[in-house]
């Protein structure tokens, strides 16, 4: 993208939001003023960071308090400016944006680690605070990661890292899958280039390889659809290069990874992701594991579709993604899917969605109450939510996700604390087993609870548990 002027900001603000421009514009002026005489390590003007992360912020139809506060990021750290001047200036919700992304570089820590521990805290627990602060924080990494060529070697590998550690698990748990892919990209880039360089040479070649294909399945299924006037749209995609980078780390080969190739199909309703599954059938033969319904079970992130992999010409691997639109726009954008389907209270609609639907915030709940100080705080974090996980099923076909490593016992208490405090056996799989059981992928789990003849949780439970919430509510019988 070419330098990025205020004109482009307005221009894509107006696509949306007509109203505050003159707000928007006001922000812009006084960080621009603030920021006077500084200079980014590219050397461009400092104003250009600021101006990039509010045009992140306005893709997503950020309301107009959180792009002046994408504006205005850097300010009470990097400026002169006041707390009070920020509230008097604009208001109060714009002042505790702006502190919610406020770094703490100046607060006093005694080594480099704590101040990691404790700024990655602050980053994290935000989500409880207001969703809209990451939002910011994510839009500020994207543009510093975007421009990390003016850092020395071995920050870019440092920023890199970290961005994998934290900013990308941030972002798939909020649905900003176009954010995520773009992060692990260029994080790749930076802390390994050879294997970044391998992984693209190869999504290259694929891609030239695969157009031909792709694009006559595109028509072939579209010329269906048109003919029973199902309303559609079909889009081709290749998997990001991260992607390709850790299948073919995991041994894979570029013609065995079945999602490498994609046609995104949108359709009007549910009925029709249906029907259009059995018209995508009907043209080219599935391969049966490899089919997933995430419309009646999502991800964890609300993400919906249906996934179905089929045989495509050329010996090739091709999975079809179908969905409706309100579902691709959840599936892009994720959290920020209600600022883009204009609701009035999409703030707040953002919040509370996060706290009733998104695991996530369940689980922060459980680590930040538990843990004894900020290390503790991240290193439960890594283990718990940024962990690799598994996907087992209640006996009604239910999805939970759970830590890799997971027992029943952590299934039993991710259900319900008095299923896990009154569990009499556990059946997985249609087997009895221990609830030492370590869990695998796909496991369908069925617990039998009884307050009778419960021996109720015991001491030893704890050596097997992973879960923040099961060892807490363990302990909270224990000591009753």
């Amino acid at each position: 993208m070419n330098e990025l002027t205020l004109e482009d900001l307005l221009k894509k603000v107006s696509e949306y939001n007509i109203k505050d421009l003159d707000t928007i514009k006001k922000a812009y002026d006084v960080a621009d003023y603030l920021h006077d005489g500084q200079l980014r390590q590219s050397g461009e003007k400092y104003i250009i960071h600021p101006l990039n992360v509010a045009y992140t912020l306005a893709e997503l139809h950020a309301d107009t308090d959180t792009i002046c506060a994408g504006l205005l990021h850097d300010t009470l750290e990097d400026t002169n400016v006041t707390r009070e001047e920020i509230k008097e200036l604009f208001n109060t919700n714009v002042l505790i944006l702006v502190e919610g992304v406020t770094k703490i570089s100046k607060m006093e820590f005694s080594n480099k680690q704590d101040l990691h521990d404790a700024n990655t805290r602050k980053l994290i627990m935000g989500l409880m605070d207001d969703v809209r602060i990451i939002i910011i924080k994510l839009a500020d990494r994207l543009h510093n990661m975007r421009t990390l060529q003016y850092k020395k070697p071995y920050k870019q590998i440092e920023n890199a890292n970290e961005t994998l550690e934290i900013y990308v698990p941030l972002a798939y748990y909020m649905g900003l899958y176009r954010i995520k892919c773009e992060l692990e990209d260029l994080s790749l880039k930076y802390a390994k280039p050879d294997k970044y360089k391998e992984a693209l040479d190869k999504r290259i070649e694929l891609e030239n390889n695969s157009k031909r294909i792709l694009q006559e399945m595109l028509l072939n299924i579209q010329k269906v659809l048109n003919e029973r006037n199902i309303p559609s749209e079909i889009k081709i995609r290749l998997m990001n290069t991260y992607g390709i980078y850790k299948r073919l780390k995991n041994g894979e080969k570029t013609d065995e990874i079945h999602d490498l190739l994609t046609l995104k199909i949108m359709v009007d309703t549910i009925a029709n992701c249906y029907q259009t599954l059995g018209i995508v059938h009907s043209k080219y033969n599935p391969l049966n594991e490899k089919f997933k319904d995430y419309i009646y079970n999502p991800k964890i992130n609300m993400y919906k579709s249906i996934h179905t992999t089929v045989f495509a010409p050329d010996d090739r691997l091709v999975q079809a993604q179908i969905r409706t639109f309100a579902m691709d726009k959840v599936a892009s954008f994720g959290l920020a899917n209600c600022w883009m389907s204009n609701l009035s209270d999409a703030n707040q609609a953002m919040q509370e969605e996060l706290m009733k639907r998104f695991e996530i915030y369940k689980s922060l709940v459980y680590i930040s109450y538990d843990s004894k100080d900020d290390k503790d705080f991240v290193e439960l974090v890594r283990k718990e939510i940024f962990a690799s996980k598994i996907f087992v099923y209640t006996p009604k076909g239910e999805r939970i996700e759970l830590p890799k490593g997971s027992s029943v016992i952590d299934f039993a208490y991710k259900i319900h604390t008095d299923i896990g405090n009154n569990m009499v056996d556990a059946i997985v799989n249609g087997k009895s087993v221990p609830f030492s059981n370590q869990l695998e992928n796909n496991s369908r789990i069925k617990i039998i609870a009884n307050e009778l003849y419960s021996e109720g949780p015991k001491e030893t439970w704890l050596d097997f548990v992973k879960t923040e919430k099961a060892k807490r509510c363990i302990l909270e019988k224990i000591n009753k």
